[in-house]
C-alpha cells in the first residue's frame, strides 16, 4: 500500500514500506503532484472501518446465534471475520502516518497488519475445501464431518498467518514480496479448481438447474462468491505488479500501488457483506416455504 524507501526510493512489491530513515517526506508529500488514488485509497480504508467492523460483528453475531442451523464452513468465516475486525482498526492510524508523521515504529505496527490482511486469501481456501469436499466427495466430508480437524485447521492457518505477519514487520527479507504473490495465485488457482469441480459435479446432478439439490445449490453459490471476491478484491495486485517497469516510478507508487491494494483491503467490507445477504436470501426462502406449507 505504502512507498517503499529505500536508497534509491524504488518501490517494492511487498505491499508496504520499510523504515524511513532517508528522509522526513510523508507518503503524501511524496505524492503531492498526483494525490488523487491515495485520497481514494485512505476513502477506501475509512469506509472498511465504519462499514467493515459492524458487518463483520454481525456476521460474528449471526454465526453465534444460528449454531443449530450452521454450516460446516461457520468456523472459518468466524476466523475471517475476527481477522477482518483487526484490519479495520487501522485506517486512523494509517491516515496519521502517510499524510503527518511517517514514523518508523508506526510502520512496523501497520505492516504486522498488513501482513495479517496479506494472508486472509488462506481462510477464504479452507472455506472453498470445506464447500468442495461436501459436493464431489459428499461420503468423505459426512464420515470427517464432526471432526474437530476444522479448528485444527483454523489454527494452523493462524500460526501461517501470524508468522507471515511478523516476517513482513520486520521488513527487510529479501524477495519477501514473492511469497504474497505466489500465495494470491495459489489462492486464485485453487478457487477456479473447486469452483469448476462444483460447477461439473452439480451439472451432473440432473438435466436443469432446478433439479439441484439445495444443499448444492448453495455450496455452489458459496464458491461462486469467494471465487469473485478473489478475483475482484485479490487478483489486481498479481496482475498489475508484474508489470512494474512499465510505469514510471511516480505512477507506479502513487497510483497502481494504492489502486491494487485498495480493492484488496476492500474486501474486509464486501465479505461479510456478501455473507449477510446470502444469509438474508436463505431467511427469506425459509420463509417462503413455511408460508407454502401453511397454505398447502
Amino acid at each position: 500500500m505504502e512507498v517503499l524507501y529505500m536508497n534509491s526510493s524504488v518501490l517494492s512489491v511487498s505491499h508496504r514500506p520499510l523504515n524511513d530513515t532517508s528522509g522526513l517526506k510523508t507518503v503524501y508529500e511524496d505524492c503531492k503532484d498526483m494525490p488523487a488514488v491515495l485520497i481514494w485509497y485512505l476513502g477506501l480504508q475509512f469506509i472498511n472501518m465504519f462499514l467493515g467492523i459492524p458487518a463483520n460483528f454481525m456476521v460474528l453475531w449471526l454465526i453465534h446465534t444460528n449454531k443449530g442451523d450452521s454450516s460446516t464452513s461457520d468456523i472459518f468465516i468466524l476466523h475471517l471475520a475476527i481477522l477482518d475486525i483487526l484490519f479495520c482498526l487501522i485506517p486512523p492510524l494509517e491516515l496519521a502516518n502517510i499524510v503527518f508523521l511517517n514514523n518508523s515504529s508506526i510502520w512496523y505496527v501497520l505492516r504486522f497488519f498488513y501482513g495479517m490482511k496479506d494472508s486472509s486469501p488462506l481462510l477464504l481456501s479452507c472455506i472453498c475445501l470445506d464447500r468442495y469436499m461436501a459436493v464431489v466427495h459428499p461420503i468423505t466430508f459426512t464420515k470427517f464431518k464432526d471432526r474437530q480437524h476444522r479448528a485444527v485447521l483454523a489454527f494452523v492457518v493462524w500460526l501461517i498467518t501470524l508468522a507471515y505477519a511478523a516476517a513482513k514487520c520486520v521488513g527487510n527479507i529479501v524477495n519477501f514480496e514473492k511469497v504474497f504473490t505466489g500465495m494470491i495465485l495459489a489462492a486464485f488457482a485453487f478457487m477456479v479448481f473447486c469452483n469448476i469441480a462444483i460447477l461439473w459435479v452439480l451439472r451432473q446432478s440432473g438435466p436443469g438447474r432446478d433439479e439441484m439439490h439445495p444443499v448444492k445449490k448453495r455450496a455452489f453459490k458459496m464458491v461462486l462468491i469467494i471465487l469473485a471476491i478473489i478475483v475482484f478484491n485479490y487478483f489486481p495486485p498479481v496482475a498489475l505488479f508484474p508489470f512494474q517497469d512499465y510505469f514510471s516510478s511516480n505512477v507506479f507508487k502513487c497510483y497502481i500501488h494504492y489502486v491494487a491494494f485498495g480493492l484488496m483491503d476492500f474486501s474486509s467490507s464486501i465479505q461479510p457483506m456478501l455473507y449477510l445477504s446470502k444469509e438474508k436470501m436463505a431467511c427469506n426462502l425459509n420463509c417462503c416455504q413455511s408460508g407454502a406449507t401453511r397454505i398447502q
